[in-house]
């Protein structure tokens, strides 16, 4: 079989992208970068043994199909790279959508497929590098099952986006310096008296009079971990205008702050959070820390300790798109959370059609679960009176969205405070008399 029999390192195929592309070769070929789907749940019904037989067996499998025209090199883990002749492309794709894979023996079988994403290389590619870079948005498209397909081929559009993603990682120092980012504040209501009752900090970029949104640099940033830093900037801008608000006498809400995923693996960041808080002299009860549910056990754990600690020093917590992701029973049992943020998707809309009723039935079973278990639930993405009214005949008294209020700035946000602030004063007055 040769030498490309072999799983070469993920040096080697880009070191071999260069050469083509040097010589001018490289438009004759195609790429792809996959991941074998259910390589965990293998290992952990057959043991490593039999599951490393198995990804050997479907590996090889792909060397023998691409020939010696072509390379395979594994990049890490279950994510693999190959390199071969476009005119295989069908062939490459209807082999790592599925096939029939047996252990050198046949005695274990498996139907073994990948998310893969694809690009047939053009003489505009440069070097490996942003070879490296296309597979990798190509793959993370097909992660995200594009068109119900496992499979992404990188066109244009996903060469533009990735064009679009370097210029706003090129742009994120000079941002953060120059303070572009901004704190927009969208209010939670409390409908037994429709009266603010906290907010939630949002992050908008404002860049030479362009208003540039969440979905364009959120995204870019938590791939390449600048979203740590962004979130400390949020947290410290959002301290600095609760005590201005304080030192100008106004009445102050909790207001809650997102914290990445990305900070997983972090041992400081209970330490670094109470750093920035306590820096700015705010207390402790104006700010709630918003941390979304883990699917791994190791980040539950972790998740645990912090979620913990915050509640040891006082500082809030909500877990945020409660039932999108892998949540359980034990993530709310477990964890001292305060608060339960009920995602928009489980909202009804009040049509009263059967897939409404069917959300009306899951409001009603998270809502009775979080007071079961103490804790109080926000609804978020309300836009309706009717969805107020639903909320309420199920027993979820705090709402934000745009029925309310959009996220505004902080100007138009303080206008809000100071006519709580009033309203708080005249009650006062009134218990005085």
């Amino acid at each position: 079989m040769g030498d490309h029999a072999k799983v070469h390192t993920k040096e080697y195929i880009l070191d071999y992208a260069d050469r083509l592309i040097t010589e001018g070769r490289a438009p004759s070929y195609a790429v792809v970068r996959f991941n074998i789907r259910g390589m965990s749940n293998l290992n952990d019904q057959l043991g490593m043994e039999l599951g490393t037989q198995l990804m050997c067996a479907y590996i090889h499998g792909l060397q023998e199909l691409i020939g010696e025209d072509g390379i395979v090199a594994r990049n890490g883990g279950d994510v693999f790279s190959a390199l071969f002749p476009k005119e295989r492309t069908d062939e490459v794709m209807q082999y790592l959508i599925g096939v029939e894979t047996a252990t050198e023996d046949g005695s274990v079988k498996r139907f073994m497929s990948s998310h893969a994403g694809y690009y047939r290389i053009s003489d505009q590619c440069q070097s490996s590098k942003e070879l490296s870079e296309i597979l990798d948005e190509a793959l993370r498209i097909a992660r995200a099952h594009v068109d119900n397909r496992l499979y992404a081929i990188c066109d244009d559009e996903v060469l533009h986006k990735i064009q679009e993603s370097k210029r706003i990682e090129r742009m994120f120092r000079g941002a953060i310096e120059n303070e572009e980012f901004m704190v927009y504040y969208q209010p939670k209501v409390e409908t037994k008296r429709y009266r603010l009752k906290g907010a939630e900090a949002l992050c908008r970029w404002m860049h030479e009079g362009e208003m540039i949104l969440p979905f364009r640099f959120i995204p870019v940033y938590e791939h390449n971990g600048d979203i740590r830093e962004l979130d400390f900037y949020m947290l410290d801008h959002v301290c600095r205008d609760i005590r201005r608000w304080l030192d100008e006498g106004k009445q102050v809400v909790r207001t809650s702050v997102n914290l990445s995923r990305e900070h997983m693996g972090d041992q400081r960041l209970v330490e670094r959070i109470l750093e920035t808080i306590d820096r700015h002299q705010v207390p402790h009860q104006y700010i709630e820390i918003e941390l979304t549910e883990t699917s791994t056990e190791v980040d539950y754990l972790e998740l645990k300790d912090i979620v913990s600690k915050l509640h040891e020093a006082g500082i809030h917590t909500s877990v945020d798109d409660f039932g999108v992701g892998y949540s359980s029973m034990n993530l709310l049992a477990e964890l001292p959370w305060n608060m339960v943020k009920i995602d928009k998707s489980f909202v009804p809309l009040g049509t009263g059609d059967e897939e409404d009723q069917k959300k009306t039935v899951m409001l009603r079973s998270i809502i009775a679960m979080a007071h079961a278990l103490e804790l109080e639930c926000i609804a978020e993405g309300v836009e309706t009176a009717k969805q107020v009214l639903l909320l309420k005949e199920n027993g979820c008294y705090f709402a934000q969205g745009y029925y309310f209020d959009r996220p505004l700035p902080v100007g138009d946000f303080e206008e809000r405070l100071s006519v709580l602030t009033e309203i708080v004063a005249k009650e006062g007055m009134e218990r005085a008399i």
